[in-house]
């Protein structure tokens, strides 16, 4: 495998239940994604994405199929270095924020650098810088409950990037907005992945938002198809 590929999915099969009641999701699904490469994950409702986003993100174990980030073989981990790998190497960013009510925006953003062992000085000075980025440096200090929603997604992209992770993994990160704000989010999205080098894998039903990556994938029947 190529050293550029930050993520390679082989033979994945991802099914629920015994194999007389089996419930198959996918099957011999294979995908790689490239340093800093964003790619767009399509399909209707309940066709996989998140299954899939959920095991390229080690939170969830396929029935069959190898997995390797940043040329790392991660099948038969320890939950522990599981965790260790999502916690340095992978930024989630979901279609609700889930922000910290009780911590302010820059707070928000430093929490993940305090868990991965930064003192707190580090944590909030790179909190502010990516907050900056994302043009939120006058809501620094404002509580989640005081900001509009297109800003709270931005303080949750910040969050996922705070860490400098090789792979951002967002499901339906602009599902909640208004198509204004949407794209006004997804431009500072984009703009960040591109100016850190990073590789993302993101799922949206936003097609218009979905032509603008790199390249657009189908799930499909259990399949991915490039478009």
């Amino acid at each position: 495998m190529s050293n550029n590929v930050i993520l390679s999915l082989k033979n994945i099969k991802r099914a629920y239940g015994e194999a007389s009641n089996e419930l198959l999701i996918f099957e011999k699904l294979n995908l790689e994604i490239k340093k800093g490469e964003m790619v767009a994950l399509v399909g209707q409702s309940g066709s996989g994405k998140s299954s899939l986003l959920h095991i390229a993100g080690l939170l969830d174990t396929p029935s069959m199929g190898e997995i390797t980030i940043d040329g790392h073989n991660c099948n038969n981990l320890s939950d522990v270095k599981r965790t260790e790998i999502r916690r340095h190497q992978i930024g989630f960013i979901y279609q609700f924020h889930h922000l910290l009510p009780e911590f302010s925006a820059v707070e928000n953003v430093a929490v993940p650098l305090r868990l991965n062992g930064n003192n707190k000085q580090t944590s909030m000075a790179r909190a502010e810088q990516i907050l900056e980025t994302l043009g939120m440096q006058p809501r620094l200090n404002h509580m989640p409950g005081e900001l509009s929603g297109g800003e709270q997604q931005r303080i949750a992209i910040a969050r996922a990037f705070a860490t400098s992770p090789k792979l951002i993994l967002a499901d339906e990160p602009t599902g909640n907005l208004d198509p204004a704000t949407a794209e006004h989010v997804y431009d500072e999205f984009h703009k960040l992945t591109k100016q850190q080098n990073m590789s993302a894998l993101i799922a949206t039903h936003n097609l218009t938002l979905a032509n603008r990556m790199d390249r657009v994938l189908i799930l499909e029947n259990g399949q991915l198809v490039e478009k």
